[in-house]
């Protein structure tokens, strides 16, 4: 790997921050809801050309370097700004793959055009790290299937024009081969959502219950039965990526700033010159670098046409916990105070780590547990034998 950047890859770089600054931070009024912020940002990037860019042109991306996207996704994470949402980082991708061409005509270029928004059904109640075990069920009739059962954690469906969905089409076969995976609307008939409020108050998760609902046979991704191998596509897609990491830096910024000031109390103390404070600023650091490397090995391996598995769980794993230290390293160097939520005036940095230590608990769980992903590093990466 060469660690250096190039004269165009910095030049991109530069012109990915003009654009956030111009789009994203200061073109929102505050009548405005966070998701109507979002979507109109969106339309920005799909009018520059950057919210599928690295799609090959034919289906609405610009084909561009497995870097270039690095470096959006990097500075996206770096400003929180968004960067397309499922459609674009995960359902567009995997209908490239496995998709029939009839689908790939239908879905991409609204997907690229920022006109649809997705949601992802996997996790069900009882199947979450062992996700191949879900019971919902659908049923063939005669040019469609029926769909009976449960997801959780549905993040965003509130919001979702259409959702991906792993359903059972063979109750009898093993568990990893009975599996099919379905694209369908999110107003057909008898679906419905309950909110679930997280710790932190929002509401973005929900359940989602699936009544007889009827969808199209050509509405499925990849072969009957073989939905599973076609959903560890998607999986490795939401996986890999520089963002975990590169959201943790941003706050990591505003602790350490926050740590160099004298207290408000005047008598000149600083949290930075607290040694056991002083060496988990320092700890976060080396663990943020450490994160970027291995972002951009997967970035790396990609570019030369591999594929990263073993890769994208470390990087997603580590990532995931590097900001579940954070946020707790952070709300002990802040003491008492730090336990304040956003709104509340004696909050330090606005309530922030309150927020972000309890937001954090779902990191290592979403997309994988890290118990999922430390068995795919010793099974698939060190070809140690199962437990």
């Amino acid at each position: 790997m060469d660690f250096s950047w190039t004269d165009e890859q910095r030049d991109f770089r530069s012109q990915v921050r003009s654009f956030i600054d111009e789009h994203w931070r200061g073109g929102a009024s505050e009548a405005e809801s966070r998701y109507e912020r979002v979507q109109a940002y969106q339309k920005r990037l799909a009018e520059h050309g950057w919210l599928t860019m690295a799609w090959p042109p034919a289906y609405g991306g610009r084909g561009a370097t497995h870097f270039e996207q690095l470096i959006f996704a990097e500075e996206s994470a770096h400003a929180s700004a968004p960067t397309g949402g499922q459609g674009a980082d995960r359902v567009g991708p995997t209908l490239i793959i496995h998709g029939t061409e009839e689908q790939k005509q239908e879905h991409l270029p609204k997907i690229a055009n920022a006109e649809v928004n997705w949601c992802q059904g996997y996790s069900e109640p009882g199947s979450g790290s062992d996700l191949a075990s879900l019971q919902t069920r659908a049923v063939r009739d005669g040019d469609d299937f029926v769909i009976n059962g449960q997801k959780i954690w549905t993040s965003g469906a509130q919001n979702a024009d259409w959702i991906h969905v792993l359903t059972r089409t063979d109750p009898d076969a093993p568990k990893h081969r009975g599996i099919s995976y379905f694209m369908l609307r999110m107003d057909t008939p008898g679906i419905s959502l309950r909110p679930i409020v997280q710790l932190h108050d929002a509401a973005g998760f929900n359940e989602t219950f699936f009544e007889d609902v009827r969808v199209p046979a050509k509405n499925m991704i990849g072969e009957e039965n073989r939905g599973w191998y076609v959903s560890t596509t998607t999986l490795d897609f939401e996986r890999s990526g520089i963002h975990r990491i590169a959201a943790a830096n941003p706050p990591y910024q505003r602790l350490l700033r926050h740590a160099q000031q004298p207290d408000s109390a005047g008598e000149g103390r600083r949290v930075v010159d607290n040694p056991v404070h002083r060496l988990s600023l320092g700890d976060t650091a080396t663990e943020v670098a450490i994160g970027e490397l291995l972002g951009y090995r997967v970035t790396w391996m990609q570019s030369r046409g591999l594929v990263p598995n073993m890769e994208s769980s470390m990087s997603k794993m580590f990532g995931s916990e590097t900001q579940q230290r954070l946020a707790r390293r952070g709300v002990n160097m802040l003491g008492l105070a730090g336990q304040l939520r956003p709104g509340n005036e004696r909050a330090p940095l606005g309530g922030e780590f309150a927020s972000y230590y309890m937001s954090s608990v779902s990191l290592t769980i979403a997309a994988g547990t890290s118990e999922i992903q430390r068995n795919i590093i010793a099974t698939r990466g060190l070809g140690l034998p199962r437990g």
